[in-house]
């Protein structure tokens, strides 16, 4: 990648054109040629990152029992945590159940409810082998209708305000500004529950949203695999072009005892659930939450796994940086899922930038710096239908 005037006439390369691949082509006759060609196309990959230095943990963010909604009288904690570690096969799941504690029944602060979460979230973690997350469902109108609250420890209080089932600038200010909790929100974009990133304040944006839970995804205006309602402004887009730092996870929302389950009787795409990846350095509670807190983390459809290593020369997902003067970005993305691969889209600025089609491993050279901070992000998609999305990166320009 040598060429003198390469960042004249490309916007974007890839490491097929590096010099050393160019002279082997052109360096004349070869007693072997096939095995040649083999040597040859094994250069770009000393363009390659290091292996990641942290692990790929799976798991379910969003979830409820009977002690809100479920319809289903035997889904209680123990049937919804065993769900997700012994027929899921995940590393890690939250229960978070509404803050309402289903119409008509005590609210979950209520005859012992919130203690008896506390108590099974600790009763089912296991360090190293399966996490478990303190979680609740809020209503919290009219900024978002609901939002999932996590907690790096396995104690904590309920957040009330001044008035239960809403919430106020002040108080949601207060809850973003912690470190010891998320707020993620969830149904951001139809007519029931939607929200207008096109005029909140930034200051209120949250650091990650559900982008897909059940037959539902945030992620543009009118997104195919949505068929409810849609409002403009709710859309995951809608906040990344205001310049929201936001990341997203994947959860099932479910209702009926199957947490991070396929469910084959569905239509698509109702029959795949919501899951979260995160690369964190263990399988431990405040390393999961301290993942999640870093944006470092992807949303995929389905409970067979993926695995989405998106990376731009070093940073992680979730990450920002600046270049350094005549700095060109490397963008490594290695998408991997065990169906056949349709294709992989790099996003740029919310528009899409380079597509892969039946590959996921690639290391892209973008030459081109559009704004003060571009913002990338990867959406893939396999032959089943199950998509995929990074977390953002985000890359500010070269200081002047």
């Amino acid at each position: 990648m040598n060429h003198p005037e390469r960042k004249i006439a490309r916007s974007v390369d890839m490491p097929g054109r590096c010099q050393q691949f160019t002279d082997m082509v052109y360096s004349g006759k070869h007693p072997d040629p096939k095995q040649f060609w083999k040597e040859i196309n094994t250069t770009p990959d000393k363009f390659n990152p290091p292996p990641a230095k942290y692990s790929l943990f799976c798991g379910e963010m969003h979830g409820h029992t009977t002690l809100s909604d479920s319809p289903c009288e035997h889904v209680d904690a123990d049937v919804y945590f065993r769900s997700i570690r012994d027929k899921a096969g995940l590393d890690f799941g939250a229960l978070s159940d509404h803050d309402h504690g289903g119409v008509g029944r005590a609210e979950l602060w209520l005859d012992g409810k919130w203690d008896l979460i506390q108590s099974k979230v600790q009763e089912y973690y296991e360090p190293g082998k399966f996490t478990t997350l303190l979680a609740y469902e809020r209503d919290s109108y009219p900024f978002f209708n609901n939002l999932v609250i996590y907690y790096r420890n396995g104690k904590g209080e309920m957040f009330r305000g001044v008035r239960d089932g809403e919430i106020t600038r002040e108080e949601l200010s207060s809850l973003l500004k912690r470190d010891d909790i998320l707020v993620v929100p969830h149904d951001s974009y139809c007519l029931s529950a939607g929200c207008d990133f096109l005029t909140l304040p930034p200051e209120l944006f949250p650091p990650l949203l559900e982008i897909y839970s059940c037959s539902d995804c945030a992620e543009y205006f009118d997104h195919p695999l949505h068929k409810d309602s849609w409002v403009r402004g709710g859309s995951w887009l809608d906040a990344l072009t205001r310049g929201a730092k936001m990341g997203v996870i994947g959860g099932s929302d479910d209702h009926c005892g199957k947490p991070g389950q396929d469910l084959p009787e569905e239509k698509y795409p109702t029959c795949y659930r919501g899951v979260t990846g995160v690369w964190a350095a263990e399988n431990t509670r405040e390393a999961i939450f301290d993942a999640l807190k870093a944006r470092r983390c992807f949303a995929y459809m389905g409970n067979e796994r993926m695995s989405l290593d998106f990376r731009i020369n070093g940073h992680y997902m979730g990450e920002s940086f600046s270049l350094g003067t005549g700095e060109t970005k490397n963008i490594w993305i290695d998408f991997q899922a065990p169906e056949k691969i349709e294709r992989v889209t790099l996003v740029k600025n919310c528009r899409d930038h380079v597509i892969l089609y039946g590959s996921g491993r690639q290391m892209i050279f973008d030459y081109r710096q559009e704004t003060p901070c571009d913002c990338y992000y990867v959406r893939a998609i396999t032959e089943k239908g199950r998509y995929c999305w990074s977390s953002p990166i985000w890359v500010n320009g070269p200081a002047d």
